[in-house]
């Protein structure tokens, strides 16, 4: 089983990762950014828009392969599809 990293976690050793210090999820329910099957996003996303690490945040996920939760304002779906669009 991977290791699932939220947005707001401190970073790994040896990776660079102050942006999520300054991110607003540290402020907020971290659950809301990993809601269940079906749930709503548009809490962790309306918390995003307003972020100002939101870039950064969604570099992150794609790099890194997130699969789950909300990252850079965008869900999983939206991420896969971003991908799509840039091959």
């Amino acid at each position: 089983m991977s290791e699932v990293l939220i947005p707001l976690a401190h970073g790994t050793i040896g990776e660079e990762l102050g942006w999520q210090e300054r991110a607003l999820c540290a402020q907020t329910d971290p659950e809301a950014f990993f809601p269940e099957k079906g749930g709503s996003t548009r809490e962790a996303k309306k918390v995003c828009r307003a972020c100002e690490v939101r870039a950064e945040c969604l570099e992150y996920a794609l790099q890194h392969d997130e699969r789950f939760g909300i990252w850079g304002g965008l869900s999983e779906r939206e991420r896969r599809k971003l991908k799509r669009q840039a091959v």
